[in-house]
């Protein structure tokens, strides 16, 4: 259910930890009254329930509620406007190193079994933080997600994980430990997933939280009630698999919403085991307070039903600045690269929603003619899938039909766009006739990008800006990967023949497009799916620049792509 609420009738703050409890008692009042109540913990708000934990001084208030008296229907059109974001790190790589070396060495003392590290990214905001909260809900659907704006501060809270769910005396907690990244293709996505749920680390890490959970919802649970219904299971989100539990309980009648944020507060899966111990270790590893990150986003519903997650994949803007925590659990056998590594799979819907985009498609039109406009319609379908775009085929096919009527004679290059909230568009550009073998470049190092932008065809096109050739005469830039993979050109695919006569053009894991003019050259046997290495470049004999506007194109001089790339500095 997705509701949308006007002014509140009144707001519910706590600057204090004396003040919490009361804040707390008031919202469930209020909701066991009829109405709605919205809100957020930040994580400092442990200070109310347990006076013993370590904590950082909060950077706003401890606790804050809207309550409403109605819901309203959720809006059908949110706002897109908002400047490019340029997320950064506040932890370096070294100081990052040492601090699990800490954390390391308290599991070795015995102190604790594992605790939550995080740290920060900042980034300037312009714009509306609607409209960034809807590509941050797209980039994350399904979430457990709320937009708060307090009047100081915007909160865009579009976490995955449920820290609890309690109506009828039943109490619901399900911990989030363990990540994978989702896969390029539907077999290497399957892997992944695959060895997070086989991972003896990530099982083991998982286990202990939930052991906590346990512990936790027993304070409020009636005796012998504490179950654990689902063990390890894997969720797929657009950027990573998680890997959840789920810890159920019946309450003790008489159990306020406070004592369920006494017993819980904040979750076992953003501090680590022991709870307490593991704060002390937060707090003396992290730079400042953790804010609504950590904390709690969550509602009340008229009759008191309470659904708050864990605040994690969550943004707060306030001032033209955008901050986002990141983190994960360190155990024992955590290792620094692999953790370093996790943090950037987690900030993957961070950067999916860094800059608006529309999803693009370039047809060729041609006296009057769509030569291949189902397969690119196909394409456009998938992406707005992946991505949470709304998409009519039909809408596309009536611009595409007015586009051919608006130009029936002549060779066109056609770009169609499609934006979040489903509105199609298409812009044509004259295309003058291609001659001859075209030069093309090798890139001076690897492309970058989140693999969902190299893998579907949209606006946001940096990545492959970066390699544009400037010389003259030059007509585009074969790139190849981290892994020394070639992978395509910056506008096209591409078709290597190698020596042993056999047509080979790179597989999508290798991170490219799946263009249209490739997979026609696929269906026509006019090429198979191969790893091409830069060290393979010597054994070709001719290549191909592929798509569908302009066909297959012979690359000339194909013998100079064999010498080694000027590397360009990281």
């Amino acid at each position: 259910m997705r509701c949308a609420f006007e002014k509140p009738v009144r707001t519910l703050v706590a600057h204090t930890p004396a003040q919490v409890a009361g804040v707390l008692q008031a919202a469930e009042q209020a909701a066991r009254g009829g109405c709605w109540c919205v809100g957020f913990l930040r994580y400092e708000a442990a200070a109310a329930f347990e006076p013993a934990a370590a904590l950082q001084a909060a950077d706003g208030p401890l606790a804050w509620f809207g309550v409403y008296e109605r819901a309203l229907p959720w809006p059908q059109v949110l706002p897109q406007a908002y400047g490019r974001m340029d997320w950064r790190g506040t932890l370096a790589r070294e100081e990052f190193e040492r601090r699990i070396a800490r954390i390391h060495q308290a599991i070795a003392d015995g102190e604790v079994y594992q605790v939550n590290l995080t740290a920060p990214l900042r980034s300037a905001f312009e714009g509306e933080p609607l409209a960034l909260f809807a590509a941050l809900h797209r980039a994350q659907p399904d979430a457990y997600a709320a937009f708060i704006d307090t009047g100081q501060e915007q909160v865009l809270s579009v976490s995955p994980e449920l820290f609890f769910d309690w109506r009828g005396g039943r109490l619901l907690g399900r911990p989030m430990k363990g990540t994978a990244p989702r896969g390029a293709t539907p077999s290497e996505d399957a892997a992944h997933a695959a060895h997070l749920v086989a991972s003896e680390k990530e099982r083991a890490e998982n286990l202990m939280i939930v052991d906590l959970i346990r512990n936790d919802l027993s304070r409020v649970a009636e005796p012998f009630s504490v179950q654990v219904p689902r063990l390890f299971e894997c969720r797929a989100w657009p950027t990573v698999w998680q890997m959840t539990s789920d810890v159920t309980a019946r309450t003790r009648p008489g159990t306020t919403l406070a004592d369920v944020m006494r017993a819980l507060f904040p979750c076992g899966s953003v501090t680590g085991a022991p709870k307490l111990r593991a704060m002390h270790w937060i707090r003396a590893l992290e730079d400042g307070p953790r804010g609504v990150y950590c904390g709690a986003v969550g509602v009340l519903q008229p009759g008191g039903a309470a659904t708050f997650n864990v605040a994690i994949r969550t943004v707060v803007v306030r001032g033209g600045q955008a901050l986002c925590g990141i983190g994960s659990g360190i155990t024992a056998d955590a290792q620094a690269a692999a953790e370093w590594q996790e943090w950037r799979h987690k900030r993957a819907f961070l950067e999916r929603a860094r800059e608006p985009f529309e999803l693009l498609q370039t047809l060729r039109l041609e006296e009057g003619q769509w030569p291949a406009a189902a397969l690119h319609l196909q394409r456009m379908a998938e992406a707005a899938r992946h991505f949470g775009y709304r998409f009519e085929r039909g809408t596309a096919q009536q611009v595409l039909e007015g586009m051919a009527q608006a130009h029936p004679a002549g060779c066109w290059r056609v770009r169609l766009l499609a934006d979040p909230q489903g509105g199609v568009r298409a812009e044509a550009f004259a295309l003058p006739a291609a001659e001859g073998a075209v030069r093309v470049r090798l890139a001076p190092g690897p492309v970058q990008a989140p693999a969902e932008f190299l893998r579907f065809k949209t606006t946001r096109r940096d990545h492959y800006e970066r390699f544009a050739p400037h010389e003259p005469g030059v007509f585009d830039t074969l790139l190849w990967n981290a892994d020394g993979e070639i992978t395509e050109f910056t506008r096209g695919n591409v078709i290597a023949e190698l020596d042993d006569g056999r047509r080979i053009t790179p597989p999508l894991r290798c991170g490219l497009l799946d263009g249209v003019g490739r997979a026609l050259a696929l269906q026509r046997d006019e090429a198979s799916e191969a790893v091409l290495r830069l060290e393979d470049l010597p054994r070709v004999r001719r290549l191909w620049f592929v798509n569908a506007l302009r066909g297959a194109l012979p690359v000339a001089d194909v013998a100079a792509l064999a010498q080694p790339p000027k590397l360009q500095p990281p």
